[in-house]
């Protein structure tokens, strides 16, 4: 079960006695927390990259991967269609809406060489290292004059 705290009032002695920098400070930026969206971890190995994006609550039929000019894009999108429309909300912490990620793989890889996998909430991407063929010099004829 929830509480709710009231506020406190606010009496004419709070302006007075609060720290004059207070409002000096809070206007300053703030370093950027981690995102609560698609947490995501990358982990590198000699066959090529492993990615697992954290996505609770979606459903793998709204998660889509697309590879364009060698950027993967992840995206995936929820909403509360089926909720009953009764009561009010009092806090509502629960993600409604569309996000995305985006990771540079390299030009060369290509859709068939990616593997991704959902389940339990995880999205994992398998995104293989290509192995630079050597160049195989071809025969080239010098013409001879004469």
């Amino acid at each position: 079960m929830t509480m709710l705290v009231p506020r406190r009032r606010r009496s004419m002695f709070d302006d007075f006695m609060s720290d004059p920098f207070d409002s000096f400070f809070s206007n300053l930026p703030q370093p950027q927390a981690t995102p609560t969206l698609m947490r995501t971890d990358i982990k590198e190995d000699e066959a090529g990259y492993e990615i697992v994006i954290d996505l609770p609550g979606f459903q793998k039929e709204n998660v889509a991967a697309e590879l364009k000019d060698g950027i993967l894009k992840i995206s995936a999108k929820t909403s509360t269609e089926n909720e009953e429309k009764t009561g009010t909300f009092l806090r509502r912490e629960r993600f409604t809406g569309q996000c995305s990620r985006q990771f540079y793989v390299g030009e060369d890889v290509e859709e068939a060489d990616i593997k991704a996998k959902f389940e339990n909430g995880l999205l994992q991407i398998t995104v293989p290292k290509k192995v630079e063929q050597p160049k195989l010099e071809e025969p080239r004829t010098i013409a001879i004059e004469g």
